[in-house]
């Protein structure tokens, strides 16, 4: 058995695959510690894209970052598993059984996963606030899995629109980054299919997007949200505030006022909480949203042992909102400073967050950026390319992070021939 330090990070999001890879070239490829990165998926794409994926507007087969074969790369392991079970005293994870969809035939058993030091990097889901009949009659886009499955059924849908001559009605509750973009790229994707000619006439695609607040994008300056509404209207989008959803069936929303929104496409992207497993953690301190409690360096308050990063962490003491730029920060603070808390026990030392503002691309239509101090860029006779670009460069600035200037290279000038051989939308 190895006596080397075992580093476990659960979860390959942004946080989890950058930090494993960081330590991996640095200390995993020396043998100085044991790496093992633990994913329920097999592939890592940037989750600020996933409106990109279900619109069909992006194809993540070009995107995805195959977890086995990148680790194998960079100086770590690669474990397939959910975690179902922690035990602290131990320091052992427990894995679930894999099962096929009906559950009756079990591939792999029961595992575990021994670590001397374990990092989550689980990242969070929609909050659908216990509304009644969200779970059941909502899609979420919450990974690329539920990504994809909404685009296959939003392609037979506009086939059938297509070919029935009827409309495609889609409602959208949450008016934060998320939900704006995704309408924006569902209009964008219907605008790229009229081109390919199947009908005369393109059907009718009704988009209704619901913000229970009183703007949009909340997050950003009220210039931004009112010119992105304005936008989004431009593109007969429709958007309610102070819509507040008190209920959902199989036929649509109902809200707080008593009225309906119906679509045949119900789509949930408000609010954020970590996933349902943190609660089961062995009795380590949680938040509202089911985030793990952190301290402001990062480790858990009740097991130093234990850090988490990224939407699943919360740290008390000044409260960092839920996005890739914090989580990617995080990965970085803690790939500076475990080495030597793993070789001479030197304390992790507080992080600290450098907002650098951020980014909103609706399609090709317009895009808005906000810096800390309040001040935006884009939008106007350019119609935002300025922020498009901005948000294009962030994705290439992950993709190099990951794979190193040659092989990032090698990516971008891939994904620019694919435009010339595949459509600029899925249609398979």
């Amino acid at each position: 058995m190895s006596d080397r330090f075992r580093l476990v990070i659960v979860g390959g999001g942004i946080a989890g695959l950058a930090l494993a890879t960081r330590l991996g070239n640095s200390m995993g490829r020396s043998g100085k510690l044991d790496i093992t990165l633990v994913d329920k998926g097999f592939s890592h794409v940037w989750k600020p894209m996933l409106h990109c994926f279900a619109a069909g507007t992006a194809r993540n087969e070009n995107d995805r970052i195959t977890f086995v074969s990148h680790a194998a790369g960079h100086g770590f392991r690669f474990c397939y598993g959910e975690i179902s079970h922690l035990d602290r005293a131990a320091r052992r994870l427990t894995l679930a059984p894999l099962t096929e969809q009906d559950e009756d035939e079990v591939i792999l058993e029961e595992r575990h996963v021994d670590y001397d030091a374990l990092i989550f990097a689980i990242g969070s889901r929609a909050n659908d606030f216990g509304t009644p009949g969200v779970k059941d009659h909502c899609i979420f886009l919450d990974n690329v899995v539920e990504a994809n499955n909404f685009n296959e059924r939003f392609r037979h849908a506009v086939l059938q629109a297509y070919g029935r001559g009827t409309p495609l009605d889609i409602a959208i509750v949450g008016g934060g980054a998320t939900g704006v973009q995704l309408a924006a790229e569902l209009h964008k994707a219907l605008d790229i299919g009229s081109l390919y000619n199947f009908t005369p006439t393109t059907p009718e695609m009704r988009i209704t997007l619901l913000e229970a607040g009183p703007r949009i994008l909340p997050s950003f300056p009220e210039k931004v949200s009112e010119e992105a509404r304005q936008q989004l209207e431009a593109l007969k989008i429709s958007v309610r505030t102070g819509a507040m959803v008190s209920g959902v069936d199989e036929k649509g929303f109902i809200l707080k006022d008593g009225s309906r929104v119906d679509a045949q496409f119900r789509v949930w992207a408000a609010g954020v909480k970590a996933p349902d497993v943190t609660r089961e953690m062995d009795g380590l301190e949680c938040g509202r949203g089911g985030q793990l409690v952190v301290k402001p360096n990062l480790q858990t308050t009740l097991d130093d042992r234990i850090f988490a990063v990224g939407d699943c962490s919360f740290i008390a003491e000044s409260p960092l909102p839920p996005t890739a730029q914090v989580a990617r920060q995080e990965a970085h603070h803690l790939a500076k400073y475990l080495p030597q808390w793993i070789l001479n026990q030197t304390p992790v030392p507080p992080f600290k967050f450098n907002n650098k503002g951020a980014i909103v691309a609706l399609g090709n239509y317009n895009g808005w950026g906000a810096f800390a101090d309040g001040k935006t860029f884009g939008g106007g006779a350019l119609h935002g390319l300025s922020a498009r670009l901005g948000h294009t460069a962030l994705y290439r600035q992950h993709q190099f992070e990951l794979y190193g200037v040659p092989r990032g290279a090698i990516a971008c000038l891939t994904d620019w021939l694919d435009r010339f051989v595949r459509p600029s939308v899925r249609m398979d």
